[in-house]
């Protein structure tokens, strides 16, 4: 659009130079007298608009020019009116800046590849610790893309003031990918029961393996009962290091020390960023959409009823993809068989319902056994 913008206003002022060379062509041919008597004639309507102050209205580009071509013959200051005469040396140095523009054409390397600026752009945002010099680098030793550590340095993304020149640290999801075998996470989220009274689902899992440890429900959650529920939910020879939650005042300093004494690390998500604690806020997700939003809970007990089978299939039958996809009691490779798209001849498929059919846990006979006798001391 900007080039178009620009060819239309180079049309114009060739336009506008045709003009002014047709009317000197046609004035050349103009007896002598009549030309002085026409100058005269025009500069007394100019100096009539001088005196009376009357403002120009601003010239084009075309008149500009004109107006720059036409001072070389005769001498135009004696003549100048409208301008002051450094302006009109101004606009002649303009057009020669332009002309030399024109005429030298354009100078230095040429620009890298879009694809290769976007590349470097995406490096750069990814690897916030990296200089111009370890992107040369890599693109040279993993890519075979020659660039040189100054041109990687003028593509350089304009810095973002939101983020750090240099990485103080790894930023949150980073760390809990590197972190996920050693993570657990706890969250709290409600439900209504059919008299319309609240309760609270306490939930607490593994990052690492999606594996629900512990659910429980309550009407009143204190910070007591929470680090009990911790307590029943990590065993004595846990390997986890680290348990993400919220700044909610149930997660109090007193939990903290609880948690410290059970081998834990708190870490208390930043404030007003539910996202730090994406896996828990994914799992209460789930909850929802797969089991509550189909369920009226009469009371408490009936609630932690529901939970309980569902927290069951969760972790025994229900495949994610995150996992590879896989089943967090059950691992990630699938049943060994020798006919991968047919069932064997003495196979049968079976369906568990969950939850009086609003899931089922399919399988085979044969499967089913020999994984009941694979898994079943895990359960």
């Amino acid at each position: 659009m900007s080039c178009l913008r620009s060819s239309l206003s180079v049309l114009r002022v060739l336009r506008g130079l045709a003009n002014d060379a047709v009317i000197f062509l046609r004035s050349s041919f103009h007896a002598r007298t009549a030309l002085l008597a026409e100058n005269l004639f025009l500069r007394k309507q100019l100096t009539f608009y001088q005196e009376h102050q009357v403002r120009p209205r601003r010239l084009t580009n075309a008149a500009r020019l004109s107006l720059v071509v036409w001072s070389r013959f005769f001498e135009w200051k004696a003549a100048l009116l409208i301008v002051k005469p450094a302006t009109l040396i101004g606009w002649h140095r303009k057009a020669f800046r332009l002309f030399w523009k024109w005429k030298s054409g354009r100078v230095g390397r040429p620009k890298l590849p879009a694809e290769l600026q976007q590349m470097i752009a995406r490096m750069v945002h990814d690897n916030p610790s990296w200089g111009e010099e370890r992107i040369a680098d890599e693109l040279w030793l993993k890519l075979g893309i020659s660039v040189s550590p100054r041109t990687v340095r003028a593509y350089w993304p304009v810095k973002d003031p939101s983020r750090p020149s240099r990485l103080a640290s790894q930023n949150w999801k980073t760390f809990v990918r590197n972190h996920a075998r050693v993570l657990l996470a706890c969250d709290f989220m409600v439900a209504l029961t059919a008299r319309f009274r609240i309760l609270y689902i306490f939930v607490v899992m593994e990052i690492g393996s999606r594996r629900i440890l512990h659910c429980n429900v309550t009407a009143h959650p204190t910070s007591e009962w929470t680090i009990q529920q911790l307590r029943e939910a990590i065993p004595s020879d846990h390997t986890c290091r680290f348990l993400i939650h919220d700044r909610h005042a149930t997660f109090s300093s007193e939990l903290d020390a609880a948690v410290a004494a059970l081998g834990l690390r708190a870490l208390k998500t930043p404030v007003r960023t539910p996202q730090a604690n994406a896996f828990c806020e994914r799992l209460i997700g789930t909850i929802r959409r797969e089991c509550l939003d189909f369920m009226i809970p009469l009371n408490e007990r009936h609630l932690r009823a529901i939970l309980r089978e569902w927290v069951s299939h969760y972790n025994q039958g229900r495949p994610h993809s995150s996992l590879g996809p896989g089943i967090p009691d059950r691992g990630t490779a699938p049943p060994g068989r020798k006919h991968s798209h047919r069932l064997e001849a003495t196979e049968r498929v079976i369906a568990t319902a969950i939850l009086g059919g609003l899931h089922h846990d399919t399988g085979s006979n044969e499967l089913r056994l020999m994984s009941d006798l694979i898994f079943g001391e895990d359960r």
